[in-house]
């Protein structure tokens, strides 16, 4: 999430689990396809015709005036006085434009709460009205204003403006309204299905057109997998391939594995990966934390629990998260607070510690606890380990056993043919 914040909203950012991969109704390819293009955006430009000024006036004609106007010129009232007419009167530094407004207009303005002072701008094309704030000269009309409210300078110029709209969407969105009937609404479907490579490929092409025409650019995400080591070989081969695109995101992978097998294959690397996908990565290493870093981890968390401990519980408290994880720490906080609650007591004391820590054993203590009564569990598969080790070693001294008597024997057979 800190990784998302920092790169900022117009940045793809897509995080997918290892295992995800296949559980996705659609091939293992096809989900790291879709999981690449979704981290690839494309900006494109756009010009349009836009009306950009500051509100003056806003007169709305309701349906009862419109009929009475209707009613004294031509005698009788008519359907068409009944629809809502208005004008709006827009102005910049420079001047001053009165726009006869129809019912569609009208409902929009009304949407968006526009008034006078406000700066809008309306697009011409498709009718869509911006409010951007409100005006500088309309600061002291109210005694005060929300938060919100934001004050912008009156526009400068003429009211009819040609502006640059950059909308920023990854490719696989083009992708899906390419690809679907539904078109647009395909993304608010939930599961788009496998998309063919023919559509991928014209997009590509069409991508690259508008970027030689300076209508588009490509804006390289961040795809983040974890548990990476659930990937197989085929995946890691994928992955191989797609990096080299000149169009790959930056991908980050994360594991928790050491030397483990490879999946898909008997063979053994670091991290369950291959080594030449390994290659190709810049490996940051980690180092755990200290005791002044996990202790001020845990102060703000108790911060973020509201959870109030004395300074003796949360030393308490820091070194048992050195000696187990800092995990198991952090779910002691609240446990330890009930406790204090029970006691009626509204700050954690050192003796609340002590009483989650008795309750509730870490991954150590639980293991050494499996260890010891390993005999008393119905299933227990450390003893047929153990049997099965007794097995081999009783058989190697059999072998070991056959091979003297064999190194044995063979001398006295030379001795007698000599003889």
């Amino acid at each position: 999430m800190g990784l998302a914040q920092e790169l900022g909203e117009d940045t793809p950012f897509t995080t997918i689990s290892g295992s995800e991969v296949f559980s996705l109704e659609m091939s293992k390819t096809e989900a790291l396809t879709q999981a690449f293009r979704r981290s690839i955006g494309v900006r494109i430009l756009e010009e349009t015709e836009v009306i950009e000024g500051e509100v003056v006036e806003i007169q709305i004609d309701t349906a009862v005036t419109a009929a009475e106007k209707s009613g004294g010129a031509s005698g009788s009232s008519s359907k068409g006085g009944f629809e809502k007419t208005g004008r709006l009167t827009l102005c910049t530094t420079e001047m001053e434009t009165v726009y006869d407004l129809g019912t569609k207009m009208i409902e929009a303005l009304t949407k968006e709460k526009v008034t006078a002072g406000d700066v809008i701008t309306i697009d011409k094309a498709s009718g869509k009205i911006s409010k951007l704030g409100r005006s500088f000269s309309r600061s002291r009309d109210y005694d005060a204003m929300g938060a919100q409210t934001r004050f912008v300078q009156c526009p400068e110029g003429e009211l009819q403006k040609r502006k640059e709209i950059v909308h920023t969407v990854s490719l696989h969105e083009i992708d899906v309204i390419n690809s679907r009937q539904q078109g647009f609404l395909a993304l608010f479907a939930g599961d788009t299905g496998e998309i063919k490579s023919e559509v991928r490929d014209q997009i590509d092409a069409k991508v690259a057109e508008w970027r030689e025409e300076g209508r588009a650019t490509i804006v390289p995400g961040v795809l983040f997998i974890d548990e990476v080591h659930m990937l197989d070989i085929e995946c890691f081969s994928f992955l191989n391939r797609a990096l080299e695109s000149d169009m790959a995101p930056v991908l980050v992978i994360a594991t928790n594995r050491g030397i483990s097998k490879i999946r898909g294959t008997e063979y053994k690397s670091p991290h369950g990966i291959p080594l030449d996908l390994l290659d190709r990565l810049m490996i940051v290493s980690t180092v755990s934390y200290t005791f002044d870093e996990t202790k001020k981890i845990l102060s703000v968390r108790c911060e973020e629990e509201d959870v109030e401990m004395s300074e003796d519980a949360l030393e308490l408290l820091t070194r048992i998260g050195m000696e187990t994880s800092l995990r198991y720490a952090i779910h002691m906080i609240m446990a330890a607070s009930l406790v204090a609650e029970k006691r009626k007591s509204g700050e954690v004391e050192i003796e609340d510690i002590k009483r989650v820590y008795t309750l509730f054993v870490d991954v150590k203590r639980s293991t050494q606890f499996l260890m010891e009564l390993s005999k008393e569990f119905m299933f227990n598969e450390l003893d047929a380990e153990n049997d099965d080790d007794d097995d081999d070693d009783s058989d190697s001294d059999e072998s070991d056993e056959e091979e003297n008597e064999n190194s044995t024997a063979s001398p006295s057979k030379e001795a007698m043919e000599e003889g």
